[in-house]
């Protein structure tokens, strides 16, 4: 979840030695628009592009919310579902061909808008919070941060529901999409904002409907080959968990003292191919952090039992280990969240001042020669005007629905600091829309930590933890939806596709995403054991929300025994490595580590960070072997890794809902 702030991809990783083919790609875009008439934004929404948007939609909410809820980290599946949008309609055209059928041809427009659609509903089970704030709120999550802790109250508590869930996302997930709408020109077309990611899919798309039919064919058979594979390995192991703790997902790989602290191979294909998407560095931050929590401190800290923390306390109390486990991920997060927030901002202000003055700006990655204007490209992009008026009436709209509707979920959440929220809300997001625009950082959810200590400590002691959760929510969702519709208008201007039809779009996947989402979680949380530190859906980031809540309303009196002189260290700690990281050469630079991706292990454990580290193993040897075909194929392959095990979930979730239970236990005990 938070590691999206960051640049995972590997098409992000090699941007630079990616820019000729995207210069090729802009060559082969205007040569082809200028002898081919760009149909109206009306027809470039199609009834079967709808529905392949929803298929993908769906199977990606799915696997979005089990990432979610085990490690906490889900990996950019943008380029996954413009591949899968292609490989779906290529292959249902081709079908219909040889039955003698005509169907209307698959351009890249189509395409872009399928992506699209699929994208913003998977975002909601990404960004929804109902792995992190909104879960916080359970009586589970309650119990784990400290029944007895000050600030903790039981009257924060607010059980998972259907109900009032899908009606949170749909009051909050659709002001962000008005809120930029007027700004749409100005960020794309006067200011030529880069918008790495959107440019990434852009190129990706108009990549697929330029490429030969051969190259295509390998990437559809690669997908098939290692999906099945996933999905029938997730169903041979299944066979063999009958009890917690059994089968292949404990596999003590490098022995049983190893295992105990988290050290092993779980044969995960959903976490492989994560990590064969995610860059080197996310993947080797994940080890290093893995390494020096359950490798090096915990180990230290528990032979302080009794000195430290009591012997006899529960280990699941905030005063014992857990609570260093906490705290101290909770402080990594937050020295480098607060780092990157004051980073983009003096980035932003100074890029506005130069070009309000007309100065070249060093601060952009790349050459106007790369960031030329293209006539055609600009007058498609404001040929379909979305009017003024509707930003503004959508913004007020959706604003006031929010502002009435929230307060009756929560009613410790005021409605008058929901309508000071909204004031301050299009500066906030015009401020992440641009940063990420230049650096491909979205800072939605530090944008929310910062609402969320704001609103905990303002709304007292009683109110505080529901109000600070609550108001994260609801602030994260507009300044993350208006930055990932502004990502989006960036791949519309490029593929040549229209923003209408790109917001109609967006409008559609965040219809299907506010309904399948909560229905995705609540199909884990009720099959599922979720939030059960010991177990495999440990919904990581509830607790670390919650705590993060309690801080700001009782301060650091929270904390156990000299654990805020270590959080001190660990902030400052990330603070630096982030600044080595940006004032040192690149050779060095880019061997630091991201501070929030080793966070993540100090809770969830190392055998994650062991699986996505195969993954990275993976690529790394087949771009030693071959680089240009492992950037053809490695996206196909670990697209299909992910969705196998993936959809193996559902048949799974259903046995355990009915009642059906493994018939073999495996399990590894000492001699």
């Amino acid at each position: 979840m938070e590691v999206e702030q960051r640049k995972i991809t590997k098409r992000e990783e090699d941007e630079n030695n990616n820019q000729p083919s995207i210069q090729e790609e802009e060559q082969e875009t205007e040569e082809e628009m200028s002898g081919r008439k760009i149909e109206p934004w009306t027809r470039q929404i199609t009834v079967r592009g709808v529905l392949v948007s929803i298929v993908i939609g769906v199977v990606f909410s799915v696997i979005a919310q089990k990432l979610n809820l085990t490690t906490g980290i889900v990996p950019h599946l943008n380029s996954s579902a413009a591949f899968l949008a292609f490989v779906f309609v290529q292959t249902w055209t081709k079908i219909l061909k040889k039955s003698g059928f005509v169907s209307k041809p698959f351009t890249k427009q189509e395409n872009t808008m399928i992506q699209t659609s699929a994208v913003a509903c998977y975002s909601i089970a990404v960004g929804g919070g109902f792995a992190s704030y909104l879960l916080g709120l359970s009586h589970n999550t309650y119990e784990l941060s400290g029944e007895n802790m000050d600030g903790n109250s039981v009257k924060s508590v607010k059980e998972p529901g259907l109900g009032w869930m899908t009606a949170y996302v749909f009051a909050v997930c659709f002001v962000g999409l008005f809120v930029l709408i007027p700004l749409r020109k100005v960020m794309i077309i006067d200011l030529k904002l880069t918008y790495p990611s959107g440019l990434a899919s852009a190129v990706l798309i108009n990549g697929f409907h330029t490429q030969g039919d051969a190259q295509s064919k390998k990437q559809v058979r690669g997908f098939m080959k290692y999906f099945s594979i996933s999905f029938l390995w997730g169903f041979f192991q299944w066979f063999f968990a009958g009890l917690e703790g059994c089968g292949f997902a404990q596999f003590p790989t490098f022995g049983l003292k190893a295992w105990k602290q988290t050290f092993f191979f779980d044969f995960s294909m959903t976490f492989v191919g994560a990590g064969m998407i995610c860059s080197h560095l996310v993947n080797l931050s994940l080890l290093l952090g893995a390494v020096l929590s359950y490798g090096l401190m915990w180990p230290l800290l528990d032979k302080l039992k009794g000195s430290w923390f009591p012997n006899n306390i529960d280990e699941k109390n905030m005063k014992s280990l857990y609570g260093y486990q906490v705290f101290l991920s909770v402080a990594l997060i937050l020295g480098d969240g607060l780092y990157t927030f004051v980073k983009i901002l003096c980035v932003t202000i100074i890029s506005i001042n130069a070009r309000l003055k007309n100065k070249p700006n060093d601060l952009d990655d790349v050459s106007d020669k790369k960031h030329q204007k293209f006539l055609k490209e600009d007058e498609n992009f404001l040929r379909d005007k979305i009017p003024m008026w509707i930003g503004v009436a959508g913004y007020l709209t959706f604003a006031a629905v929010s502002t009435v509707v929230v307060p009756l979920i929560f009613p410790q959440l005021k409605w008058y600091y929901i309508i000071v929220a909204y004031i301050f809300a299009p500066f906030l997001a015009f401020c992440n829309a641009y940063g990420a625009g230049l650096t491909d950082i979205n800072m939605a959810y530090n944008y929310g930590k910062i609402g969320l200590f704001i609103l905990a400590a303002v709304s007292g002691r009683e109110d505080g933890v529901v109000a600070g959760l609550a108001g994260c929510g609801l602030i994260k969702s507009v300044v993350s939806v208006s930055c990932i519709l502004m990502q989006d208008f960036k791949t519309a201007h490029y593929t040549m596709a229209s923003p209408k039809a790109m917001f109609a779009s967006q409008m559609i996947g965040t219809i299907v995403g506010c309904i399948v989402s909560p229905l995705s979680f609540f199909l884990f949380y009720t099959a599922f054991d979720v939030g059960n530190p010991k177990g495999e859906f440990k919904a990581p980031y509830a607790l670390i929300y919650r705590n993060m809540a309690i801080l700001g309303v009782q301060g650091f009196s929270a904390l156990p025994l000299h654990c805020l002189q270590m959080c001190y260290g660990f902030f400052w700690f990330a603070v630096l490595v982030n600044v080595v990281r940006d004032v040192s050469p690149a050779k060095v630079g880019r061997f630091m580590p991201l501070p929030t991706a080793m966070a993540v292990p100090f809770l969830v454990g190392a055998y994650f960070a062991i699986d996505m580290c195969v993954g990275t193993l993976i690529v790394f040897v087949c771009e030693k072997m071959n680089k240009k075909k492992a950037e053809v194929m490695v996206p196909a392959v670990a697209s299909g890794l992910i969705c196998g095990e993936g959809l193996w979930t559902l048949p799974a979730a259903v046995l355990a809902l009915a009642g059906v239970k493994p018939p073999i236990c495996m399990k590894f005990l000492a001699s």
